[in-house]
């Protein structure tokens, strides 16, 4: 399963520092930027800086990021179809391994952070779902244009799904464990998600 173009888009959009276009901003933005403002409090904080201090450092991280993904969302869509034939204890069996899956993964790469820039360039509204649009400007001066696509719940926007020069992450994973399921098992699926969290 490659994950690390996808999971290092991710940690560089929660990792910079935005701008907005005049007139642009709304509340998904807003909530989202919200987000990339706490985590960077953490990261850039001299206290959080030494190697004793990266345990604490990670959960917090950690904490920033779940309240912005809905992970049981993620989740459910990724996993498609087989989703409705597991029983309650293996959904959140599978919510579980599929959120440590991408939050180990990507706290590996919050060193990796070397003042890439964001614009945000707008976003869409329909009823209860939305979609913020930004660029990410690398230093090398190229484009990645990024849509992160969330879902409101009470007064709260969650992130869904994140995609990536029109490859979205969720149906990169669908695509990857589907295969999985089909040609083994759902039980493969879960032993190899086990291995791969266990590796970061």
């Amino acid at each position: 399963m490659k994950t690390s173009y996808f999971l290092k888009s991710m940690l560089i959009f929660f990792l910079v520092f935005g701008m907005t276009l005049p007139g642009l901003a709304g509340e998904p933005t807003d909530q989202i930027k919200q987000t990339t403002d706490k985590i960077l409090s953490i990261i850039t904080n001299p206290a959080l800086k030494p190697p004793s201090k990266t345990a604490e450092r990670e959960k917090l991280i950690r904490q920033a990021v779940d309240e912005r993904f809905d992970w049981e969302e993620m989740a459910r869509r990724a996993l498609a179809t087989h989703w409705a034939k597991r029983t309650l204890e293996e959904r959140k069996e599978f919510v579980r391994l599929f959120a440590d899956l991408l939050e180990r993964t990507y706290k590996k790469k919050v060193e990796d952070y070397s003042g890439e820039k964001v614009l945000y360039e707008g976003e869409t509204k329909d009823g209860d779902y939305a979609t913020v649009k930004v660029k990410i400007v690398s230093k090398k001066n190229k484009d990645i244009p990024v849509e992160y696509r969330l879902k409101k719940e009470g007064n709260d926007w969650f992130v869904y799904d994140v995609s990536i020069e029109g490859v979205s992450l969720v149906n990169n994973y669908r695509t990857q464990f589907n295969s999985i399921i089909v040609q083994s098992s759902y039980e493969n699926l879960i032993k190899r998600l086990k291995e791969k969290v266990e590796l970061k």
